[in-house]
């Protein structure tokens, strides 16, 4: 008989000949919203700089549904072998407050290997809407209380907490639209089936470099580089700040040093030059970090989205 200390030893090694090894197939990355919004966009960016350095095929598989939390269900489900991952938005970290019926839980469930980047959500408007300035969307909204729409990717999206903590902050009624992600919600608000959004900067800022959305304000706590002229809502609405951020989890059963290989691989794609223009286009500032940091950051946000889903009564049942 083996004796446990030896077999941890054993365990050890093998885990460790994994890691050195893995990956031997392709690795799928599963992303809970359709392709064109920000969690695509990241997840197929940082995907492709796997597949050069870890010589194996990182592919992208959209599987909107359920506001995102399809694809959390499957890989919550997957084998432990470290060839299924998800690549997450603080969406999935929303959703555990709000949803009661989930079928996994984001922290039980899952490890994190890191966070990705963060970007600003931007109050946008299809041009045809006449209010251009925070404080005129506001008179708007006031003056059409549920008339004015603002789309979402969903319920317990990023877009959602932003559109109902301003609601809450400057005692305006609109009437919010879920999508299944940031780039069918851009696309419909250029084309004006829904008149305003609380977009994430990726999906929606190739849409204002086009001139067919008009960006109101950013919501981060300073102005950002890519729109250096679109002022923050905070400048209207003091203490408005709320951002979107971006990263990859793997299933809790998959082995650490498989999980840690996966961190290391991530932060090195995140300092590559092209990786950083590509980011700084869409407004992105890298994040990165080590697995245990990135749980203890999950673990925060929790608490905070919890409390905010609380006071704004956010629930909703899958």
């Amino acid at each position: 008989m083996i004796k446990p200390a030896i077999l941890t030893a054993l365990l050890s090694v093998a885990f460790s000949a994994a890691a050195q090894t893995y990956p031997v197939k392709p690795v799928r990355i599963l992303v809970g919203f359709a392709p064109g919004g920000g969690t695509d966009i990241m997840a197929r960016a940082v995907g492709a700089k796997l597949a050069e350095s870890m010589k194996q095929q990182f592919v992208v598989e959209n599987r909107p549904g359920a506001n995102a939390n399809l694809a959390a269900k499957l890989a919550a489900e997957a084998p432990g072998d470290g060839y299924t991952l998800l690549f997450m938005s603080v969406a999935h970290i929303m959703s555990k407050p709000v949803y009661k019926n989930l079928g996994y839980d984001i922290e039980r469930d899952f490890t994190p290997i890191t966070v990705v980047s963060d970007v600003p959500n931007v109050i946008a408007a299809n041009p045809a809407l006449p209010a251009k300035t925070v404080k005129e969307y506001i008179a708007l909204a006031k003056a059409r209380p549920g008339e004015l729409t603002y789309g979402t990717s969903g319920i317990a999206s990023p877009e959602h907490f932003a559109g109902e903590m301003f609601k809450t902050m400057t005692g305006t009624k609109l009437q919010m639209v879920p999508y299944k992600g940031g780039g069918p919600l851009a696309i419909d608000l250029a084309a004006g089936h829904v008149i305003s959004s609380f977009s994430t900067m990726p999906a929606i800022i190739p849409h204002i470099r086009s001139g067919r959305v008009r960006p109101i304000a950013v919501t981060t706590e300073k102005r950002v580089a890519v729109l250096p002229n679109v002022p923050t809502v905070g400048e209207t609405v003091p203490g408005f700040v709320i951002t979107t951020w971006y990263g990859a989890v793997a299933p809790a059963k998959v082995p650490r040093d498989v999980v840690q290989r996966l961190n290391q691989e991530m932060l090195k794609a995140l300092q590559l030059p092209d990786i950083k223009e590509r980011m700084a286009s869409l407004g992105a500032e890298i994040v990165g970090g080590s697995v245990e940091a990135t749980a203890k950051f999950f673990a925060a946000e929790v608490a905070k989205y919890s409390r905010v889903a609380r006071e704004a009564n956010i629930q909703a049942e899958l």
